[in-house]
């Protein structure tokens, strides 16, 4: 995701951190963002070991809303995609807040307002109706985005000055293809991602025939795109709108 847009960063001013708490971190993509570009220490959190496994840096275990770590020890404390995952992301933010001696901050998607354009015709429409219905199902708020008011009016401390800034996430798949275009093509013939969202998908108004109906559309837009590949006259653009959101520890210079 960063790989050449950094300056959306800036906001983080990381050339100047000690200690970074990087919560809820994966596999580790952020950290190791983080850790390039900082002279500081970078400590990823996680509540699942088996993505910390394959984290660059130094690791914790523990849940987000209830952070084994001293109050005022770390001078930033970020997340990413972590928010629109928890059924209470205050609970989060308010240990961040506690946790934070300078800054916190939020790097959050609105999935309601991705976009897709694709060389296959079916894809954009199919994919805003699965979109539709995902987010109407799930039980999180993955339209989060810009969340300014969650940093604010805390117990442990008072956040100010906070500000957001949007990046758009761009991903394309074009010719030459690499290898995880490929697989992203062969999970759509497969129908496997839909299958797994079924429950998702009903609960966000879908009937069990218009499921079994959408996967079927589905998986023959995968089968198409595939074909399309072997040609290489496959292209997709997908834009997903990232909102960092920083503010600063009341009393800090």
């Amino acid at each position: 995701m960063w790989d050449h847009s950094r300056a959306a960063l800036d906001p983080l001013t990381l050339e100047d951190r000690e200690l970074i708490l990087d919560v809820g971190c994966g596999t580790g993509e952020l950290s190791s963002v983080l850790a390039e570009e900082t002279d500081g220490t970078v400590v990823g959190i996680d509540r699942d070991r088996r993505l910390l496994d394959e984290v660059a840096v130094p690791t914790v275990h523990a849940d987000a809303t209830d952070l084994p770590i001293g109050t005022d020890t770390a001078d930033l404390v970020v997340c990413q995609a972590l928010l629109i995952n928890l059924p209470d992301p205050t609970r989060a933010v308010a240990e961040f807040v506690r946790c934070a001696t300078d800054l916190v901050a939020a790097i959050e998607p609105d999935n309601s307002a991705v976009t897709v354009e694709s060389t296959m015709s079916a894809e954009s429409e199919l994919a805003a109706r699965a979109r539709e219905h995902y987010i109407q199902g799930v039980t999180t708020d993955v339209t989060l985005g810009t969340v300014p008011e969650l940093l604010r009016n805390h117990a442990s401390h008072e956040v100010t000055d906070v500000k957001t800034r949007r990046h758009d996430h761009v991903r394309t798949i074009e010719p030459p293809y690499d290898r995880r275009a490929f697989e992203t093509a062969k999970r759509k013939a497969t129908g496997s991602r839909i299958a797994r969202q079924r429950d998702t998908l009903i609960a966000g108004g879908m009937s069990p025939d218009e499921y079994d109906a959408f996967r079927s559309s589905w998986r023959e837009m995968g089968r198409s795109i595939v074909d399309a590949m072997g040609n290489e006259t496959y292209r997709r653009k997908e834009v997903i709108p990232f909102y960092i959101t920083v503010g600063k520890i009341k009393g800090t210079d």
